[in-house]
């Protein structure tokens, strides 16, 4: 058992970390000129960073198939914010995702960067993009996704063999509906095709190397890019990490974390029943949310329903600051039927969302090869074993097993001649468990594991405010320093609402 390190950022940083160096950045006397990559004015969707800093968009070219560059070719939207600090303190650029599949990356320049330790601002130009198939990167497009968008939408959870047939349908609709919409680009939006036009950036921008920041799905895209391009990979922080594994696995590793997560919601709850009033235990509160997914299952309000609840707690189990507004939520509509405080600010069936769902499902069916329907069906039952009502929401992959494009090979994933990364989780993660990143970590020899102990939100780094593993990665990214060993950092526990 590993003890936490209870010391600020800088000590923790410099007491647990013996630092190995790595290669130093090419020092930069000024941004490069983007060949091929003009910038300008960005859309709407990006916002302004504050005065003096600026931000800037452009699009680039790339083959649809990397494969075949002289065939058709798709636009990538590109943004960047120049590094606040003068010519000298350059290190180049460190380009950042935001995770998915499905993230749009554009706006993220601006709104991670304003998160980021002051060096790493001052010394590297910030790049977002739009990875192929979300955002303005030709974006991916499948229609009514077997009715996924109708409100209410299908019970998730299909409890008998008629709901699982069901279920089956409308993930051979979603597969028929996908093949139609995006057509010939089924096979090439994929994370190894993303990670190529990563490449393209890097070259259009005239840097040798690159640093790289990615969260959730965006360290699935990193570990990509140091599997085919380990010589151009400079320091890499790979936040809240996915692992090396298939989709469809990944995703039923996560629904048995929700499950573990959910119960600590109930738990959490309880404790509070004088702010929350539902119940002054664990198995209390667990009825009451029963009786609201059951309610809303059975007669649902203004078009949510139980589809609509689950996405709901989906969302909410993942950062622990929205457990409060979940427990409001359900004691709202427990008290007089109102789903206000359940329903989410942006509609599930607006043009971002249906782009994003899009882009989720033909990523993931494009990294690998899909499971059989009889195994989803087997792995469905097995979760109702574990607890009779899951949260299945994260289950996208099982669409693969009617998906029209199966690819041969599986998304490379890391590789031994890459430079050692920074690997950061959460002990709690439900959406990323920690599982991954040390399966991930084995991949990438001499890479460290920063761990936030009694934290159970997804997203760490320059996002949790801990100083400790704050500090750990600026001082990678800044000077290089890798810790000597994984770094063990104290997180801030269950929240007071």
């Amino acid at each position: 058992m590993t003890t936490a390190v209870h010391r600020s950022g800088l000590l923790c940083a410099l007491a647990a970390t013996a630092a190995a160096l790595l290669p130093a950045a090419p020092a930069h006397a000024a941004a490069p000129r983007a060949a091929g990559l003009h910038f300008g004015a960005c859309p709407d969707s990006v916002p302004d960073p504050p005065a003096p800093d600026r931000v800037e968009c452009g699009e680039l070219s790339v083959p649809l198939d990397h494969d075949r560059p002289e065939g058709r070719h798709i636009r990538i939207a590109v943004s960047r914010v120049p590094a606040s600090g003068p010519a000298d303190e350059r290190r180049g650029v460190l380009l950042v995702n935001p995770g998915g599949p499905g993230g749009s990356g554009l706006p993220y320049a601006v709104t991670k960067r304003a998160k980021l330790p002051e060096s790493v601002r001052r010394s590297y130009d910030v790049i977002g993009f739009d990875p192929r198939g979300t955002g303005r990167s030709a974006p991916a497009d499948c229609g009514p996704m077997g009715g996924l968008f109708d409100a209410p939408g299908q019970d998730p959870v299909p409890l008998t063999p008629a709901a699982e047939h069901g279920y089956l349908d409308s993930l051979r609709r979603t597969a028929d509906d996908c093949a139609t919409g995006v057509g010939a680009a089924l096979p090439h939006l994929s994370t190894t095709e993303t990670a190529r036009d990563m490449d393209a950036i890097r070259a259009a921008l005239g840097e040798r190397r690159i640093a790289y920041l990615g969260v959730s799905y965006g360290t699935y895209l990193g570990a990509a890019y140091a599997a085919q391009f380990p010589h151009r990979t400079s320091r890499m922080v790979l936040d809240s990490v996915v692992g090396p594994e298939d989709w469809y696995d990944f995703d039923l590793r996560q629904s048995r974390a929700l499950l573990r997560q959910r119960d600590t919601f109930f738990g959490w709850a309880a404790a509070h029943d004088k702010r929350f009033g539902l119940g002054g235990s664990a198995t209390e509160v667990r009825a009451a949310y029963l009786r609201a997914r059951d309610g809303l299952a059975a007669g649902p309000v203004a078009g949510f329903g139980a589809a609509e609840f689950d996405r709901t707690v989906y969302r909410a189990l993942g950062r622990t600051e929205r457990w409060a507004g979940l427990a409001d939520g359900i004691r709202a509509y427990l008290r007089n039927r109102s789903v206000e405080g359940l329903r989410p600010a942006d509609p599930f069936d607006g043009a971002a969302s249906r782009t994003y769902e899009a882009a989720n499902r033909t990523v993931k069916c494009a990294d690998g090869p899909g499971p059989t329907p009889a195994r989803v069906i087997a792995d469905l039952r097995r979760m109702r074993r574990l607890d009779p009502q899951p949260v299945l929401t994260g289950m996208e992959a099982p669409v693969c097993a009617y998906w029209h494009h199966r690819p041969a090979h599986r998304t490379a994933l890391g590789s031994p001649a890459a430079p050692p990364v920074l690997l950061i989780a959460s002990e709690h993660d439900p959406v990323t468990p920690i599982a991954g990143a040390r399966a991930l970590q084995r991949r990438l020899p001499g890479s460290r594991l920063v761990t936030l102990h009694d934290d159970y939100s997804h997203g760490v780094f320059a996002s949790r405010g801990n100083a400790c593993v704050d500090g750990a990665a600026a001082a990678y990214l800044d000077a290089g320093t890798v810790p000597s060993a994984d770094l063990h950092c104290t997180g801030p526990g269950l929240p007071t609402p």
